[in-house]
């Protein structure tokens, strides 16, 4: 199977100034076109480890692509070391980029400089594709086998986003001409409720019995729980899901159906039941401060079921719009389970939705006390037939606290769905 490698170059990557976001789209390109992706590298502007690390990435991979240190400044310094790596002699200009770096120059009014011009030299060991929307061209290596002990290719990209994502359609067309591809098929599972060490050891004997091309990933999210996705590399499609759908259907009887669900998030696989029996929900929330909110509303086509929710962060909003008992708050406080099931019958009264939820809890780092510790929430649940409270616990900050009650809290709604509606 083809297999690849994704190295980043420049100082400013590795000091944190900025965030590289190339090697993700770039992954996903070679998957999506059957290439596994086995490094993502990220190394400094200095020539000795450029090389380098270019030429061990090269000896274990037929494919390397690089983004970064294509500019027209002094740190700038990819091009020599690819010069170098690949025997250069001379360098050449490739007309066609120099044409776009003069229009480029132009249509920002500017003069065109022998620094800018520089751009379109390029060493006379590479390829080139032109780019279209900058003025380092992509460069393409092409070294023999018995360079590395294989074919393999090496791409030499901008650093710039969206100038590495225009020009990427070139280079996977330039793979497909080089390269035999073979399938990828990738199959994902969304857990909640369990922690990631807790889950691997439940399937533990399951994943030691998968087939050696089989792969199992995890995935953990706060806010959608631990995400198993199983892989097969190399083989035909078809056969490769038939293979996956088996061991997957022995997976959903060791964990159960309530802990399992399919789809990208808590609140899409909540949209789908909703959409599906023509139901709706609402949210009424306090320590989440409209997070719930947010969560469904990333779902395209929500407003077919999410009708909306109160942000009733303020006592006084939650006895004044969500028709909580004042009493309640005063003997029992905001945080708890009184105060939450009122919360959540009462928006479902407000709205006239068919399902609803809120939250009220101690996010942190202050409010705790010895019997309502930061970390603690009140989870409500309401239909028509009925109310009711979940209490749980945390221990993080107050931003994952708060991604953590959010998160719960929909989960404790997709019991509740997946139970009244008979999924």
């Amino acid at each position: 199977m083809t297999q690849a490698a994704i190295c980043t170059i420049g100082d400013e990557i590795l000091i944190g100034q900025i965030v590289d976001t190339n090697s993700s789209h770039i992954s996903r390109a070679l998957n999506s076109l059957g290439i596994r992706v086995r490094t993502h590298q990220s190394i400094g502007d200095d020539n000795f480890q450029i090389i380098s690390s270019l030429d061990a990435l090269l000896k274990e991979n037929q494919i390397v692509i690089v983004t970064g240190g294509l500019g027209p400044t002094k740190d700038d310094i990819t091009k020599k070391a690819l010069a170098q790596l690949s025997g250069a002699k001379t360098v050449k200009t490739d007309q066609r980029q120099l044409e776009i770096v003069h229009r480029i120059l132009s249509a920002r009014g500017l003069d065109m400089l022998e620094i800018n011009r520089a751009q379109a030299d390029v060493p006379d060991t590479c390829e080139v594709i032109p780019n279209k929307l900058g003025t380092a061209p992509i460069m393409v290596f092409r070294f023999p086998a018995e360079r590395f002990g294989h074919k393999a290719v090496l791409y030499s990209m901008p650093g710039v986003p969206f100038e590495t994502i225009a020009a990427l359609d070139d280079v996977l067309e330039d793979i497909k001409a080089h390269f035999d591809i073979s399938d990828i098929f990738h199959y994902t599972l969304n857990t909640f409720g369990m922690a990631e060490s807790a889950l691997s050891r439940k399937i533990a004997s399951w994943e030691d019995s998968l087939d050696e091309d089989m792969h199992l990933a995890y995935l953990p999210n706060p806010l959608s729980g631990v995400r198993l996705r199983l892989s097969i590399y190399g083989g035909e499609r078809s056969h490769q899901e038939e293979r996956a759908m088996e061991r997957i259907r022995e997976l959903k009887e060791i964990l159960g159906k309530e802990l399992y669900y399919e789809g990208d998030s808590l609140a899409e696989n909540i949209g789908k039941m909703l959409l599906e029996s023509g139901k709706t929900v609402s949210a009424a929330e306090s320590c989440t401060g409209g997070l719930i909110s947010a969560l469904f509303t990333q779902v395209a086509g929500c407003s077919s079921y999410y009708l909306g929710s109160v942000t009733s962060y303020a006592n006084s909003v939650k006895t004044g719009v969500l028709g909580v008992d004042a009493s309640v708050i005063e003997s029992k406080g905001a945080v708890s389970e009184e105060c939450v099931r009122q919360m959540a019958a009462g928006v479902r009264r407000l709205t006239g939705s068919d399902f609803a939820v809120a939250t009220s809890g101690i996010a942190g780092p202050g409010g705790g006390t010895k019997d309502k510790p930061v970390g603690l929430v009140w989870i409500g649940i309401s239909s028509e037939r009925g109310t009711n409270a979940v209490k749980m616990e945390f221990k993080s900050d107050r931003k994952h606290n708060i991604e953590r009650f959010a998160a719960n809290a929909l989960n404790e709604l997709r019991k509740l769905i997946t139970k009244e509606l008979n999924y």
